[in-house]
């Protein structure tokens, strides 16, 4: 019998009908497989994920794959999404059992009494191919291993319990924090950019958000190095050029296969696009680039039409595939795109995103930018002018047509931790741009959190039609008091303050190590696993870490409470070792290293709503990543830390940096940065 239908996971309901019995990760599970002494196939994915589809098609929609897998194994089926400490677990048992990393679908074989992993991997194909023996065979050999050399296996269990345990290992004996993991983490950057293409590394690519936003950090305070910029802004404008990015409706795919940004695994993720959001809205403030803009509004508005719920919560993925297909949404020919453009628009629409070229992606056009406009401009006789408002108004005919075809499925739970990644991104864009709307989306997903997923004072981490439920977990707490801070900046309310006090007490109370510092992955009161991780580094979101340590040092130097500021500090002297090592890695921690050694400014603004518009208009542009700003009106509300800090006749500034204030001074409508 398979147990999924009842589940909230959409992909977990994806395989509510296949013929394997699967359960998901629950109590009479465990249970089962303790009793009838085999052992589970554990099986972790995501609803977007293409190579999960590709394995549940070939092997557990297969009756003879699903007959082996029932009568030899508990099969639990787990969504990565809602179970990330699950999967953060045993894609850490992947890495140390196979000794490369792990990835999705994950397929991981458990003893039934321990849950220790004794065989890891990822898709495995339905017969020998690619160099590996099919599934069907691997379970069988699994199963033969199991009965006769269990106590080799328990013998490596104890192993990895061993090697898990230093993962979490602590370097509290640093004597003074100091600044050489900016700098090495900058050369290491450096080493590994593509100078062509932008981006680190070879393909495939991801975006590394955290990375390039410590490079435009490391710009902001020594402007002399444009090294760095420049390794930032390159890399924004390919992938914005890029079929990584949704040339015709906006938000970004999670990473591209090939080095130049042109194909990419098709599906779109909040937790992508919600920090993408903001570093371009950083990006255009330093540069004014309108491509970086242009990128902006319209990944805003794809969020609010396309992935956020009527009543406010935003949705969480988009699949790759569509009508069985990965990216046949995307794609065009150059016979529909003809169809339906003028001569002159098709012509200059070809030219720039290569209909002219030979098919890219498996025998159609996705599009990406081969060439620059102007020149083809000129090539057509064309003013640039001109020009871009006929490729906007191609654009604009293909996207009309596009939204006529079937769409990829989205998956519409509701998860705190990326919704608070997506709240930061509309508050920054909306305050940079000054754009209310996006602003207002920024506050109703807030709301939508704040009354379905905050229930007797502690967070839920998913919610799906009405129903909320399971822990909450570090990345939670800590990217929601990192959004709420980013609100403030956009709009003051005081609610919101105390708001973000109250979670940050309680990722003190119950996820904080007391003993080596930094923070757990899961609350003292979670459900016990086989390990607790601490997550250092950054993956495909910054390190929960690494953000907690930013936000209490600013909440810290905000309401001037040494708790917070001392349990950052103890969360980079825990990730010491790891920072000095691959710095690289832990972009999220480096930006909190940097406000560690150089504490933020905060501005803490008191005036009429006149004035304070006035003032917002002048000041709220540029480029401050140092800079906390709050704009209160003289008859806001204010926490009693921030009550001495009161409006005078014509408006005025308080500023402050780290735990020393500075006398106030009436607002000046010329300041300068």
């Amino acid at each position: 019998m398979n147990h999924l239908s009842e589940t909230t996971s959409p992909y977990l309901q994806q395989h509510a009908h296949n013929p394997v019995e699967w359960w998901p990760w629950c109590a009479e599970a465990l249970q089962l497989a303790r009793s009838s002494n085999r052992p589970i196939l554990l099986s972790i994915g995501y609803s977007a994920c293409h190579w999960c589809h590709v394995m549940a098609h070939e092997s557990f929609e297969d009756e003879e794959t699903a007959a082996i897998m029932n009568r030899l194994f508990v099969n639990i089926k787990v969504d990565r999404e809602e179970r990330p400490d699950l999967d953060k677990i045993y894609q850490q048992a992947h890495q140390l059992l196979s000794q490369r990393p792990g990835g999705w679908p994950l397929t991981v074989f458990l003893t039934p009494d321990e849950l220790m992993p004794f065989f890891a991997g990822t898709y495995f194909p339905s017969s020998a191919r690619y160099g590996m023996i099919s599934f069907k065979e691997l379970m069988q050999r699994l199963d033969d291993a199991w009965k006769n050399q269990q106590q080799a296996i328990r013998d490596q269990s104890r192993s990895l319990t061993a090697s898990l345990s230093q993962i979490n290992a602590s370097d509290q004996g640093v004597a003074v924090l100091d600044a050489s993991p900016l700098q090495k983490g900058r050369q290491q950057l450096a080493d590994s950019f593509d100078k062509r293409h932008g981006g680190f590394g070879q393909a495939p690519k991801f975006p590394h958000v955290t990375n390039i936003e410590f490079l435009l950090r490391l710009y902001a305070a020594n402007t002399a190095d444009r090294a760095v910029s420049s390794m930032a802004l390159l890399t924004l404008q390919r992938m914005a050029f890029g079929g990584l990015y949704d040339q015709l409706g906006g938000g970004f795919c999670r990473y591209s296969t090939d080095e130049q940004w042109m194909i990419p695994h098709f599906e779109k993720m909040l937790y992508d696009n919600g920090p993408l959001l903001a570093l371009y809205a950083d990006a255009w403030s330093l540069s004014a680039n309108p491509l970086y803009a242009h990128v902006c509004e319209q990944t805003a508005n794809w969020v609010m039409h396309e992935m956020q719920s009527p009543d406010g919560g935003y949705y969480s993925t988009l699949d790759a595939d569509s009508e069985g297909e990965e990216g046949k949404f995307y794609v065009w020919t150059p016979a529909e795109v003809k169809a339906l453009l003028s001569a002159q628009q098709y012509s200059l629409f070809a030219k720039l995103y290569g209909l002219e070229r030979k098919a890219n992606f498996e025998g159609a056009w996705h599009l990406h930018t081969f060439a620059d406009l102007a020149p083809l401009a000129a090539d057509e006789g064309l003013a640039p002018a001109e020009a871009q408002r006929m490729i906007d108004e191609s654009q604009q005919i293909l996207f009309a047509q596009r939204s006529k075809r079937i769409h990829p499925g989205r998956d519409e739970k509701i998860l705190t931790s990326w919704n608070a990644l997506m709240i930061k991104g509309m508050a920054r864009a909306g305050r940079i741009f000054s754009n209310p709307e996006w602003v207002a989306s920024a506050e109703q997903a807030l709301e939508f959190i704040r009354s379905n997923m905050w229930i007797d004072h502690r967070l839920l981490a998913t919610s799906k039609d009405g129903h909320a439920h399971l822990n909450a977990y570090l990345d939670d707490y800590a990217f929601l008091i990192d959004a709420l801070l980013e609100l403030l900046q956009a709009r003051w309310s005081s609610r919101d303050l105390e708001f973000a006090v109250e979670l940050a007490d309680i990722l003190l109370d119950h996820f904080e190590d007391e003993e080596q510092g930094g923070f757990f992955f899961t609350s003292d009161d979670h459900e016990k696993l086989i390990h607790n991780p601490k997550p250092m580094s950054d993956d495909s979101m910054p390190s929960g870490n690494g953000i907690a340590a930013f936000v209490l040092q600013r909440l810290g130097y905000l309401l001037g409470d040494l708790h917070y500021l001392d349990a950052a500090e103890r969360t980079l002297r825990s990730a010491w070792g790891g920072l000095t090592q691959l710095p690289h890695a832990h972009g999220a921690l480096l930006m909190a290293l940097q406000e560690q050694l150089n504490p933020p400014e905060i501005l803490i603004v008191r005036g009429s709503e006149e004035q304070l518009t006035q003032w917002r208009a002048q000041q709220q542009r540029s480029y401050q990543p140092a800079r906390m700003t709050l704009v209160i009106a003289d008859d806001a509300e204010v926490p009693g830390a921030l009550v001495d800090k009161k409006p005078r006749s014509g408006g005025v500034i308080y500023r402050c940096v780290g735990t020393h204030c500075e006398a106030p001074v009436n607002i000046g409508f010329r300041t300068e940065d």
